[in-house]
């Protein structure tokens, strides 16, 4: 078990590492999943800020999805992140997927937030 932390961690760190080096300035766009729900928030890292956030356990999103585990709920947060950026001002941003392959409800979340008019 120990293991597996320490590849996850030792991923997300490469990836960090790479947004950084990438960034320019840009906020970045976090994303957390969990087996049930998923999470996403829009980050300052220069001023240490959330622009941004949006999840399945909101009310609105609640009422609308089946359940927040899928690829459905996960592409409509995605669109939903992106309508509150827009909103915040921010149109351009750097993906963040943590420890995360670049699959599945990552892959959804990322492909809603481009639909609604993000750019990364």
């Amino acid at each position: 078990m120990a293991q597996d932390n320490k590849a996850t961690d030792r991923r997300r760190a490469r990836v960090r590492r790479t947004l950084r080096a990438r960034a320019y300035g840009k906020p970045r766009l976090s994303v957390f999943r969990s087996s049930k729900q998923i999470y996403c928030q829009i980050i300052d890292d220069e001023a240490g800020l959330t622009l941004a956030a949006a999840s399945s356990l909101e009310k609105s999103a609640r009422e609308s999805l089946k359940t927040g585990a899928d690829v459905e709920a996960a592409r409509a947060i995605g669109k939903l992140i992106a309508e509150r950026a827009t909103a915040a001002g921010v149109t351009d941003v750097v993906f963040d997927r943590g420890s995360y392959l670049y699959h599945g409800r990552v892959k959804a979340l990322a492909e809603g937030a481009r639909e609604g008019g993000l750019n990364f």
